[in-house]
């Protein structure tokens, strides 16, 4: 069966190559991240609970103080950056799915061996920017949402409880097929309140005289 699912593109493909050429020139600092990371990085915030400055992302999306050519690159970078987490925003808010900068299969590989752990580790920096934010509310089944991408990402792989997890290659395949259904799924944890139960119906009292 084709796949039916229709991605919304967060940046054109020029201005997705723009900035890749950027984070990997000697003007991005040497642990920013790259076009990659970023990508997973901005669509993390877009998704986060609560929203933070963008001195504060900006800051730790480049871990430093870019070297740019002059203002006019500077404002073009950062506009490519905030375009990017908006459009993110922007498509989860009318329940379509991201378009991710990858195909949506390891094809045998370890995930860490492909730009799906970039990515995923770039969303899980998204997520330790505000940590508190993520988890101030029904702590068990945002860890839930969220380790998939924590298991992608091979930041944990080092946790014994993700072991097992980590080691079922099966399973992490059918999980990055779902990561962008999977970003929309946190993105409407936090914006859609739970159904509150329906009050039982009170049987009506005789007016029956005796």
């Amino acid at each position: 069966m084709a796949d039916t699912n229709v991605y919304q593109p967060l940046l054109m493909d020029a201005d997705f190559e723009r900035l890749d050429d950027f984070l990997e020139s000697d003007r991005a600092p040497t642990d920013a991240l790259d076009v990659i990371g970023a990508h997973g990085f901005l669509v993390a915030l877009a998704v986060a609970p609560t929203a933070l400055s963008a001195a504060h992302w900006i800051g730790e999306l480049f871990q430093g103080e870019p070297a740019f050519a002059d203002e006019q690159e500077r404002d073009e970078i950062l506009a490519l950056l905030e375009t990017l987490k908006v459009k993110a925003a922007q498509a989860l808010e009318l329940g379509q799915l991201p378009e991710l900068p990858f195909e949506l299969t390891l094809d045998g590989l370890a995930p860490e061996e492909t730009p799906i752990g970039d990515w995923c580790a770039g969303f899980m920096e998204g997520v330790f920017l505000d940590e508190a934010a993520w988890f101030a509310e029904d702590e068990e089944n945002v860890a839930a949402l969220l380790l998939p991408f924590m298991a992608l990402s091979g930041l944990f792989d080092e946790e014994p409880d993700m072991q097992d997890f980590i080691a079922d290659t099966q399973r992490l395949e059918a999980l990055v097929s779902q990561l962008p259904d999977l970003v929309l799924d946190l993105y409407l944890h936090y914006r859609v309140p739970p159904e509150k139960p329906k009050p039982t119906a009170r049987k009506k009292r005789s007016t029956r005289k005796r």
